[in-house]
């Protein structure tokens, strides 16, 4: 059975509220008008570090449904990145 930092037995609450602060979001990025499918394939391969065929594939998903998650973490390590798609000219929000 894990405890707490007094030595005391995890109850259900400290359960619960545990995995509300390590859950994950996500970088959501949206389908626009302006940007080509090279320039959001680059920008996904330079900011998010994804490889080039997943960077396609989240392309394509973005243009067909209009929103796509391409990358999943803390908000702490979403955060530079939707600021660097954004600046890039992209939509992009942490949900």
């Amino acid at each position: 059975m894990s405890k707490n930092h007094f030595g005391k037995p995890l109850e259900e609450e400290d359960i619960l509220v545990e995995e509300q602060v390590e859950k994950e979001n996500n970088l959501v990025l949206y389908n626009d008008d302006v940007n080509t499918f090279d320039w959001v394939i680059d920008s996904l391969v330079k900011v998010c570090q994804h490889h080039p065929e997943q960077a396609e594939q989240c392309s394509y998903i973005v243009h067909y449904n209009g929103r796509c998650a391409v990358k999943e973490g803390s908000f702490k390590d979403l955060r530079p990145m939707r600021e660097a798609l954004v600046e890039r000219g992209l939509n992009a929000t942490i949900e």
